[in-house]
């Protein structure tokens, strides 16, 4: 591992400088770590790494805080994040290290995420020497939950890079203003070298991840898109120089602004990636964290995590319940969105079923736990939503053809450079190979998937979807089967009035005056469209679980369920009790559900799932179409139906709006949310519908396949233009600055593709319409 350099010594390890001319550990902590690596016989990771590894420091990591579960046969398992992970072959490191220390059966590493899962035995090893085994070689494990460091690396590279744009092409255009009106050689002198100044650090600096990149693919033997880029850069920076120094123009205000633009898109790409993370964090965040436990001393209030299975809580009014369990004793009404995914509240007595983080709306429960922490139902959604984050990012056909591309433009450059090299000397032959890497620049080639992406996005925005990437967008183009939620997804989610007498309804409406119940809302707001007058209701009391009491005008009135979809309003005397009248309430289809249906089913398989009841679902399917129709589904249920669907080879786009969606959306080939829903539904989703309809969720279908159409098309444009401009100054009738103006023609082109996007969907959907 060591070598002799006259000039520098580093430390094998971490590459720090060191003083003498031989290689040395600059530390204790580094050469432990090299110690570790040769000990496991993982030495080759010296040779294949990308960059190298950080230095060891000491942990200050809190471990016994690190949640853990029960892996069976005594082991344990966890999930950790690892700071520092620079390539593959730090994974690689990572894996290999742990799976060859003694108490741990198998580590798993996450690059895109940076997060490893461990399983061990803690009869062997625990936690802090698990860590301290990841901290030996430089990289800084902690607890998922820790407070990372910013990476605030890509923006500082974004920031000098736009800076130094915006100033380049101030420069450049008093450069080019010169041609027509003059300009005097000593000052267009001095733009030129203060153009190659500001150009200078986003060529070596700024665009240092693609040259990174390209160098980590060389070390594979992969050809990735950022190899012609790099070799772009480099040839474009080399050429600037070379062109100020002979006093000509440099045009290196192409080159900053197309570094800018490439670290601007690795930005986001960057923020993209912690989604998924924030979504598991915030339905975290909504359960209870403590708990009302009932002992011999009586009750006292503990940490939820201090729950065991088989204690007694209590919950009462505006409490949420800290377990999963079974209600012993009390009534109550609770909201189950979580299970159910119905807004509604449930009416709960002894013997029903609750969830922990069910909020009580009315009265006060005693529930027997026995599911507690990790193991209630939100947890596990909660750590399925964690577990999607690891999921890979699918490759673009622009990554698809990049690698064709790349060894095409090489093989061209090296022809021309050897060919003219012969003919005309090296100087010519230098000449017409930089004409070949600048004309043959893979800009359009890399911008024929995001412009088209863009555009797409954009034009599905304006009808009401918003989606999170470009990939979501074409993954929509690919669906066959679209699972759409009930409540709140095709309904509205709130219960409309279908039939009732004026007389019963005002005298109804006038006792729910002051209820926040869902009914209640449903009969004012009909009340109101027929203009009805409410009359006083006093001494009004409501009843959990069966309804509302009241007198008017001095006659004792009670509201109450009856059939099902149905509430009676009886009055009661001295004597007897009469049924006044019956009123028919239902949670009807949205305006546009039958119409959106009909389209989707144009184009795939609808199917409604839903933990309402089966009539109910019944009812509603038949209310706009769907015959495929899955009543009385836990969340488990919906994601292993959609699992199951994926499994048979078909693409799947689920759409729904609770708590309870989050599995299904999350094993969905597409999760779009409503707007409506709650926000970490909306996190875990793929895109958002902004409106409460159903017709942004046809039009995101039908951008997609428009999208993909002007994708392929953009794509046989760039190639056919590179095919073109490479032959041409292959022949030597270009040479490199007119070929820096040639290379934006290509990305015009892609652009002018992207503004067909908006054109083509609208007659999609007018020929829909028209149909």
């Amino acid at each position: 591992m060591a070598r002799v350099n006259p000039l520098v010594a580093h430390c094998p390890h971490c590459g720090l400088a060191v003083a003498g001319a031989v290689d040395a550990y600059c530390c204790s902590g580094c050469e432990l770590a090299a110690a570790i690596v040769s000990g496991a016989g993982l030495q080759r990771y010296y040779a294949t790494r990308e960059a190298p590894a950080p230095r060891p420091e000491p942990l200050d990591a809190d471990w016994r805080s690190v949640p853990v579960r029960d892996a069976g046969e005594g082991e344990q398992a966890c999930r950790l994040a690892i700071d520092g992970l620079r390539c593959a072959s730090c994974v690689w490191l990572v894996e290999g290290i742990l799976g060859r220390t003694e108490g741990v059966s198998s580590a798993h590493v996450s690059y895109a995420t940076g997060r490893a899962t461990v399983v061990f035995d803690p009869r062997v090893i625990d936690l802090a020497a698990v860590g301290a085994r990841i901290a030996a070689l430089g990289y800084r494990p902690r607890p998922v939950d820790a407070v990372r460091a910013a990476d605030r690396d890509l923006l500082v590279r974004l920031g000098v890079a736009a800076f130094c744009a915006a100033n380049v092409m101030t420069l450049s255009a008093s450069v080019y203003a010169g041609w027509f009106d003059g300009m005097a050689e000593r000052y267009a002198a001095l733009f030129r070298w203060m153009q190659l100044v500001l150009a200078t650090p986003v060529a070596l600096w700024s665009a240092g991840p693609f040259f990174e990149a390209a160098w980590r693919g060389l070390r594979h033997r992969v050809l990735a898109m950022d190899l012609p880029i790099s070799l772009a850069v480099a040839a474009m920076y080399a050429h600037g120089v070379w062109a100020t120094l002979a006093g000509q123009d440099a045009y290196l205000d192409s080159l900053t602004m197309l570094v800018t633009l490439l670290v601007a898109g690795r930005v986001l790409e960057a923020r993209g990636r912690s989604r998924a993370a924030a979504a598991a964090a915030a339905l975290a965040a909504s359960w209870p964290t403590t708990a009302r436990r009932c002992t011999a001393d009586g009750v006292q209030t503990v940490s939820v995590d201090a729950l065991a299975v088989g204690d007694r809580v209590e919950v009462g009014l505006g409490e949420e319940v800290p377990a999963d369990g079974v209600v012993t004793a009390g009534t109550a009404r609770v909201r189950m969105a979580l299970l159910t995914g119905e807004s509604e509240p449930v009416a709960v007595r002894a013997g029903d079923r609750v969830v922990a983080g069910a909020p009580v709306v009315e009265g006060a429960v005693t529930v027997l736990a026995d599911r507690v922490g990790a193991d209630t139902l939100g947890r596990r959604m909660a750590s399925d939503l964690l577990a999607s984050v690891d999921r890979g990012l699918p490759t673009t056909p622009a990554d698809r053809i990049a690698p064709w591309f790349t060894a095409g433009t090489l093989v061209a450059a090296g022809v021309g450079l050897a060919a003219w090299t012969v003919v005309a000397g090296v100087a010519t032959g230098l000449h017409v190979a930089v004409a070949v890497l600048v004309v043959a620049c893979p800009c359009a080639l890399g911008l024929s998937w995001p412009v088209a992406v863009s555009a797409g996005l954009a034009a599905v925005a304006r009808r009401g979807l918003v989606l999170r990437s470009g990939t979501a967008l074409l993954r929509l183009a690919d669906v066959d089967v679209v699972a759409l939620d009930k409540t709140g997804t095709v309904t509205a989610g709130e219960p409309r009035v279908l039939r009732a007498d004026d007389a019963v309804l005002a005298l109804a409406a006038g006792l729910e005056r002051s209820s926040h119940h869902p009914i209640a809302r449903a009969l004012r707001r009909e009340a109101a469209a027929r203009g009805l007058p409410l009359p006083l209701a006093i001494d009004v009391r409501e009843q959990p679980g069966r309804g509302i009491v009241g007198s008017v005008d001095g006659c004792r009135i009670e509201l109450r369920a009856g059939a099902p979809g149905c509430v009676v309003l009886l009055r009661h005397d001295d004597v007897q009790t009469t049924v006044m009248g019956e009123i028919a309430l239902a949670d009807t289809g949205r305006a546009d559900a039958p119409e959106a249906v009909a389209r989707l089913q144009q184009q795939a398989t609808v199917a409604l799932l839903t933990g309402d009841k089966v009539a109910v679902a019944q009812r509603i399917g038949a209310q706009v179409g769907i015959a495929e129709v899955h009543g009385e589904m836990t969340p488990q249920q919906k994601a292993a139906w959609v699992r199951a669907r994926q499994e048979a080879g078909h693409r799947v786009l689920f759409v729904g709006d609770g708590l309870n969606d989050g599995p299904a959306l999350v094993a969905s080939h597409v999760g779009l949310a409503m707007g409506s829903g709650v926000a970490a539904t909306v996190q875990a989703a793929d895109g958002v519908v902004t409106s409460d309809a159903l017709g942004p969720v046809v039009a995101g279908v039908c951008g997609a396949q428009v999208v993909r159409r002007v994708v392929r098309a953009n794509l046989a444009r760039s190639v056919a233009y590179n095919v073109v401009a490479v032959a041409v100054a292959l022949a030597g009738w270009v040479d490199p600055l007119v070929a820096a103006v040639l290379m934006p023609l290509s990305s015009a082109m892609v652009l002018v593709g992207g503004l067909r996007v908006e054109p083509r969907l609208r007659r999609m959907e007018a020929t829909w319409t028209s149909s």
